[in-house]
């Protein structure tokens, strides 16, 4: 099959590799028809080298039909069309049980102390093949793929395996009251779908933050009052609380991570990581790793107090300085982590109907086929050509 492999930094391919085979009696084999590029995996293209192997499959975020079952799967049936979740989850365990899914006890990493296994997504979440490939192998496969109705377009439901419940779990996380405010910091796939969501949930006032024209418009056009970092630089955290009554907005959440920008330094020691040996690379980057963190130090300083920042954007480093007098001065409250995909699915799924009230039928700005995806990480890594988010086509 074909599938998209990490070579290097900036270095991905598509290669002919070993079909997947069932490995034991509950996986089944899908056919991806569909497989989204999210901006996680740009962490995978630019800084986690250390944690990978050349030949690794990526990717995350993928749907299609089973095409294959072993014998004691009964949940879904050969050409049942299944979404998959990135967390790689067993469905029975405690965790589980108490829906937290990304914290799977049967798959957690514990050789790196990480929680439950992803896929596509790095030794230190268990090395297991990803989705940007003709196939994928399926572990669980009587608690794990999710079962979505076959007619409408992969876009009405591939965004179950990621964007969507992320950002749901995201405006959860954040508890915007009945008629709060909230702000946005980002506005890429996640950081869209959750002023999406939040406006849907009844938030009254939703603020996006982004520099790059192409989505701040596209955010606009759905409701968002949106902020152009440009334009506002150091003054951003004052116009913020100029529109929220000068008192900041009851949340905030932070869809950048740590891709954010104003941290030169951070960003040159990344850069000095890759120039490591692996081995050396990655124990620095599990002991001192450090992010760039002025979105956080944003959503610190800008949000109310007594207000709730929801951190949906990923972080890796483990000596990032954190403003603690400050926080704990504005009775701060902090909610984070990988969203718990089953967790929120059978909220979601009653929303992707032909009413389309997320926008996710027109919610991709780019349909690409597999063989182009190295140009398509490109393009999304640079920004370019308004990329917002992208589907492969296998």
């Amino acid at each position: 099959m074909k599938a998209l492999t990490w070579h290097g930094r900036r270095d991905v391919r598509v290669d002919s590799v070993p079909d997947p085979a069932i490995t034991d009696p509950t996986d089944v084999i899908i056919k991806v028809t569909t497989s989204g590029l999210c901006g996680s995996d740009l962490h995978l293209y630019e800084v986690l080298g250390p944690f990978l192997d050349a030949g690794d499959i990526l990717g995350h975020e993928p749907m299609g039909t089973v095409q294959e079952a072993g014998p004691d799967v009964t949940a879904v049936s050969v050409g049942d069309r299944v979404v998959i979740p990135f967390n790689v989850s067993c469905g029975t365990c405690h965790t589980c049980q108490q829906g937290l899914h990304s914290q799977c006890e049967t798959t957690q990493v514990r050789e790196y102390s990480s929680g439950a296994s992803l896929f596509g997504y790095t030794k230190l979440y268990g090395q297991v093949p990803g989705g940007q490939a003709e196939l994928l192998r399926v572990p669980f496969g009587n608690n794990l793929p999710i079962k979505v109705p076959h007619g409408p377009v992969d876009d009405r439901f591939v965004f179950l395996s990621d964007v969507l419940p992320t950002a749901w779990q995201a405006v959860e996380y954040a508890a915007v009251p009945d008629g709060g405010s909230l702000a946005v910091l980002g506005l890429g796939p996640i950081g869209d779908m959750s002023c999406r969501i939040a406006l849907h949930r009844g938030a009254s006032q939703v603020i996006g933050v982004d520099l790059v024209p192409e989505r701040l418009e596209r955010a606009r056009r759905r409701g968002v009052h949106v902020l152009d970092l440009n334009e506002h630089g150091k003054g951003l955290a004052d116009t913020i609380r100029d529109l929220t009554d000068g008192r900041g907005p009851d949340a905030v959440i932070d869809a950048v991570g740590m891709e954010a920008h104003g941290s030169p330094a951070a960003k040159l020691a990344a850069q000095a990581t890759n120039l490591l040996p692996s081995a050396m690379a990655a124990k620095m980057m599990e002991h001192v790793g450090i992010d760039r963190l002025h979105a956080l130090h944003l959503a610190i300083g800008t949000v109310r107090r007594g207000g709730t920042i929801s951190l949906a954007g990923v972080y890796g480093g483990q000596t990032d300085p954190l403003p603690l007098l400050t926080m704990f001065d504005k009775q701060i409250q902090l909610r984070m982590g990988q969203a718990n995909v089953h967790r929120w699915a059978d909220d979601i799924l009653p929303l992707l109907t032909d009413d389309d009230p997320l926008g996710v039928d027109s919610f991709a700005t780019h349909h690409v086929p597999l063989d182009d995806a190295p140009a398509a990480y490109e393009m999304f890594q640079k920004k370019q050509d308004g990329a917002v988010k992208v589907l492969f086509k296998p």
